[in-house]
């Protein structure tokens, strides 16, 4: 399918319920062009990935406020990996310190977003990294 567009999935696991910055994100990619689904809050990692695969996604952004990125993240990963479905692509975003960021990498993200960086700066990152599946 020549014309696919790249689709996201934006998507916050757990208990956070502070979910602003992931709708913000969600409109962005959307007005960017991008298919973006959005799951609101409190996902199971398992709902999330499951999602994912059902709706044939390219990428998915993980947002988490609640410091339980370091299990969250990861576990998402490892769920698509064992179902086959590692061809899409991981992101997570929200209040991570400098010292998980290398520990989120080894696990399989593919890019971590902070505080400060722009919306401009991560559809960037998105339109340079990710193809849509054919």
């Amino acid at each position: 399918m020549a014309d696919r567009r790249i689709r996201i999935l934006v998507a916050k696991p757990g208990l956070d319920g502070h979910d602003r910055g992931a709708r913000i994100l969600a409109r962005a990619f959307r007005d960017a062009g991008f298919e973006t689904i959005y799951t609101g809050c409190h996902q199971t990692c398992e709902q999330i990935a499951a999602t994912a695969i059902q709706e044939d996604v390219d990428l998915v952004g993980l947002s988490c406020l609640s410091g339980a990125h370091k299990y969250l993240f990861p576990e998402v990963v490892k769920i698509l990996k064992d179902k086959g479905a590692d061809d899409i692509t991981v992101v997570g975003g929200g209040i991570i310190p400098d010292a998980d960021l290398q520990y989120l990498y080894d696990s399989g993200l593919k890019a971590l977003f902070t505080p400060g960086e722009t919306l401009d700066s991560i559809i960037d990152w998105v339109n340079q990294n990710i193809a849509p599946k054919e």
